[in-house]
């Protein structure tokens, strides 16, 4: 086993729903995020940070393994009750940390499903983070707006009463009877559905699915910041004097956005504008935890979103009409369930006090590729058949090089693929509305080729296929190999360990 003794801690803060734009040091006014921008100006801050999807679940998976979503059929948005989707025998970010000696732990968001399929939530859960690599978890299964609204500590229901078992079913069709839904009894909400979520009520709030029973350890949604903040911080003190990477998935800023009352109201912004808010105060409180217990020099702390913004994703709070001069994707094209930028490209930085020089970097980098820096970084060589599409682009995360990525493949909605090369992206036709009825999102569905120079044109405002034929081409034979299986690691390339003071 490598020696620990200089092996850095390393903390991934992940955001949900977080864009481009909504972060002070990349543009906005409106929202204060002071403690993320500090996070910037004290480590490597990335103008071209990407996401492998615009959507949660895909990126997710793509973060732990280091493989595109696409490569695995069930890498989409699940529901609440769905199996777990990561092989247990697969090499994953934390099980190679776990071979380097850390403790590991996820506290926050999951969504990439547990158990076998047909999960009771009222016995001991079969496969969990525990089984992908991870020492510690407390989660919520999937998403804030999904059931079942409950903690899940291990691989129990945290706080579940016994005489008052879960049940949960995600049949449209099917709800309990006697128990009122969004749909039929609107009156009951305190905060009304406008598209999907219209099923279970919980703490006043309609779901996606229905659930029963398990009263007394339903989440509330205004204390769920703090209870994460608490866990994560917790471990953190708990293994200060040995190595230990905490992945801290935050459910800010997706539906339903309800922050707790220290925050509601704060920006003027509804309460998107407030859970981001709040969000920034837990990254601060996380700070200054690593400095009280004196680790902020030998912690890695990376900051960045699964994926782009959205504003109205299902519930009617002000984030449209509230959002004003406020530009949650910044300059870029899209959002959220988007196969342009806005969708995949997001805030990403790294800090690490006394190793890293600060400053900011143009270098493409993907979540995908944690899992191959992270395994160069501690000395674990990675499986041949492991994060096939993770590259080793450690350098370009410390900042000593803008050297990345070449080449990069992305998705939005039902694994429609795009491809960048250098400044170039390229779109192939897909049918399907160019804008969602429900988002207002644009989708980036066309039914001509897209091809775009991004360091002309960052808004991807102007299709310059018909003007590149030839690149257009040679994009469109490489993005078929991709998907036909080829990838973007050569099998046993061997890592090797920086020298921590190069």
């Amino acid at each position: 086993m490598p020696d620990t003794t200089a092996q850095p801690n390393i903390i991934i803060m992940y955001a949900d729903d977080l864009g481009f734009g909504d972060i002070g040091c990349y543009g906005a006014t409106t929202i204060p995020t002071p403690n993320v921008d500090r996070l910037a100006a004290e480590g490597v801050k990335f103008q071209q940070g990407y996401a492998t999807a615009a959507t949660c679940t895909p990126s997710r998976y793509s973060l732990l393994t280091g493989s595109y979503p696409w490569r695995n059929e069930k890498a989409r948005i699940l529901t609440g009750d769905a199996p777990l989707i990561i092989p247990p025998t697969a090499q994953t970010l934390p099980s190679l940390l776990k071979q380097a000696g850390y403790k590991t732990a996820i506290v926050g968001k999951w969504h990439l499903g547990l158990g076998e399929g047909g999960l009771d939530w009222n016995e001991r859960i079969p496969l969990t983070p525990l089984d992908v690599g991870f020492d510690r978890s407390f989660i919520m299964a999937a998403t804030n707006d999904r059931v079942p609204c409950v903690y899940i500590h291990g691989r129990r229901v945290d706080g579940l009463d016994p005489t008052d078992p879960i049940e949960v079913t995600y049949d449209r069709n099917k709800p309990f009877p006697g128990l009122p839904t969004g749909r039929e009894h609107p009156e009951l909400l305190t905060m009304k559905y406008s598209h999907g979520h219209d099923m279970s009520i919980v703490n006043g709030v309609s779901r996606i699915g229905y659930m029963r029973g398990g009263t007394a350890a339903l989440w509330k949604d205004e204390e769920m910041a703090e209870v994460f903040l608490d866990k994560a911080i917790s471990f953190v003190s708990e293994h200060r004097d040995e190595p230990f990477f905490l992945y801290y998935a935050f459910h800010q800023p997706h539906v339903p956005r309800i922050p707790g009352k220290r925050f509601a109201g704060t920006t003027g912004l509804g309460p998107r504008g407030d859970v981001i808010a709040e969000m920034d105060w837990c990254v601060g409180e996380m700070m200054g935890a690593l400095d009280r217990l004196g680790v902020s020099e030998n912690t890695i702390v990376l900051f960045s979103s699964d994926n782009g913004p959205v504003l109205d994703d299902g519930y009617e709070d002000g984030a449209v009409e509230l959002c004003g001069d406020h530009r949650p994707a910044g300059p870029l094209r899209g959002g959220k369930y988007s196969m342009f930028d806005g969708g995949t490209r997001v805030p990403f930085m790294l800090r690490w006090t006394g190793t890293v020089d600060p400053g900011e970097s143009s270098a493409i980098v993907s979540h995908v590729d944690f899992v191959a820096a992270f395994a160069s970084l501690v000395g674990v060589p990675l499986d041949p058949d492991a994060a096939p599409d993770s590259l080793d682009v450690l350098s370009a995360l410390l900042g000593r090089t803008e050297n990345g990525r070449h080449e990069l493949v992305t998705e939005g909605t039902q694994a429609r693929i795009v491809l960048r090369q250098g400044n170039w992206v390229f779109i192939p036709p897909h049918d399907g509305p160019p804008i969602s009825n429900t988002t207002g999102i644009e989708t980036g569905n066309l039914p001509e080729t897209q091809l775009y120079d991004l360091s002309l044109d960052i808004g991807q405002i102007r299709n310059v296929a018909a003007e590149h034929g030839e690149m257009v081409h040679k994009m469109s034979v490489r993005l078929r190999a991709i998907r036909a299986g080829d990838r973007t690691r050569p099998a046993g390339v061997a890592t090797q360990k920086p020298n921590k003071a190069s």
